[in-house]
């Protein structure tokens, strides 16, 4: 693999999709040194206006009006984060969505704009360092006691909801636990109610059971000391990088890989011989597909989330808390049409001018930071004279669709 093949799989997969430009520096710069710019620490930014959040209650007019509210707020966060998603150059926002997915939490239940922007700046704060912090936090993370039911979580009736996805699905795997460790872990987790007027959530003491529980072969009697005992299992490490290999690697078993926090584990995935072998290997999810299309044709992201809608995927909304399909859950022949019309929509709006030429095939894979074309797409795309028409092809085709 060449050099400059190698650089545009590493923005591929580190960000929502190249432009041309950012492939041409990162070839300049070097593999290593473009890898290091992507993974450098980010700083959290400052959060979008959402207003203040509805106070649900009171008459049946007035309880309208607090939904019609919140779900405004839910769209002023989710074009605000799209934006930032097609605007960021580096690996931070694709990081925060790949958490969003991993720690999947849906607003259609949390019902608030505010507490769901509280967890993305988490994965923002937390999310490239250390899993402890991260894990520490998310067990206290208001959205995510809402959605799992913690709330429900007393003394007297621990729900073992929290608890069993904790370790199951976002730090352990299954196997790595049993059912007492789940139900000593509801204990621990007993008490944790949120403040829907301030958005916090804190510890109500006569909800929560304060006696030590012994799971995981160690005794714990905190959140705190609950999420160090979970990061320190040997089966969390390699669960984690499991997850990151899956979204930013490949099928199949991950490379060994050694390192205690998010971006030494991204790292050593990026420099693992297995890694470039892994091109062409990943469906984009429509996600991935929107905001690097809107990047690479250096369009605006308004207007983006009927097309996210349409494709299956809009960000704050994952259909369960296993988050979203992956592979070729999203290769139907539905969703091909689909993307087929997303980009003619898009190729619309788009400047075409440089894609009327004789070499229209080579600089449409230039555009859109595809390594080549199939004998069979590369015949359709020949004979398409038709700029727009030509784009929206390069849009829909599986060597766009898979990277």
């Amino acid at each position: 693999m060449s050099d400059r093949l190698l650089v545009m799989h590493l923005l591929r997969r580190l960000t929502f999709g190249p432009t041309s430009a950012e492939v041409d520096a990162g070839v300049r710069a070097g593999y290593d040194a473009t890898l290091e710019r992507l993974l450098r620490p980010a700083a959290v930014p400052e959060p979008p206006d959402l207003g203040a959040a509805p106070a649900v209650g009171g008459s049946k007019e007035e309880r309208q009006a607090a939904r019609k509210k919140q779900r405004e707020q839910v769209s002023v966060l989710t074009r605000w984060w799209v934006a930032r998603m097609v605007a960021d150059e580096t690996a931070a926002e694709k990081l925060t969505f790949f958490w969003h997915g991993h720690w999947a939490t849906s607003v259609q239940k949390v019902r608030s704009a505010h507490l769901m922007l509280g967890q993305q700046q988490t994965f923002r704060r937390y999310g490239a360092g250390p899993t402890g912090p991260l894990v520490r936090a998310m067990l206290r993370d208001p959205a995510l006691i809402v959605w799992l039911d913690g709330q429900k979580n007393t003394r007297k009736a621990p729900n073992e909801n929290l608890s069993r996805e904790v370790m199951e699905l976002f730090t352990l795997g299954v196997g790595e636990y049993t059912e007492a460790d789940v139900k000593a872990g509801a204990r621990v987790l007993t008490g944790w109610q949120v403040d829907r007027a301030t958005g916090q959530a804190r510890l109500v003491p006569r909800r929560h059971d304060d006696q030590a529980v012994a799971l995981l072969g160690g005794k714990v009697d905190d959140v705190d000391s609950y999420a160090d005992l979970i990061v320190g299992q040997s089966a969390h490490l390699p669960f984690i990088l499991g997850r990151l290999w899956a979204r930013y690697g490949g099928p199949g078993q991950a490379p060994a890989v050694s390192g205690r926090d998010t971006t030494t584990l991204l790292k050593g995935i990026c420099t693992a011989p297995a890694f470039a072998a892994t091109a062409g290997t990943l469906v984009k999810q429509p996600v991935e597909w929107v905001v690097g299309a809107v990047r690479q044709l250096g369009l605006k992201p308004d207007g983006t989330e009927p097309f996210l809608k349409a494709l299956g995927q809009v960000p704050l909304r994952p259909p369960s808390v296993g988050g979203w399909p992956e592979g070729a859950a999203w290769l139907t022949t539905s969703s091909t049409l689909t993307r087929l019309r997303a980009g003619q929509k898009l190729a619309a709006k788009a400047d075409v001018n440089g894609l009327a030429g004789a070499d229209r095939v080579e600089a449409l894979a230039d555009l859109l930071a595809v390594d080549g074309w199939s004998d069979r797409t590369n015949a359709v795309l020949t004979a398409t004279k038709d700029p727009r028409r030509l784009l929206a092809l390069g849009l829909a085709s599986p060597e766009y669709a898979v990277h």
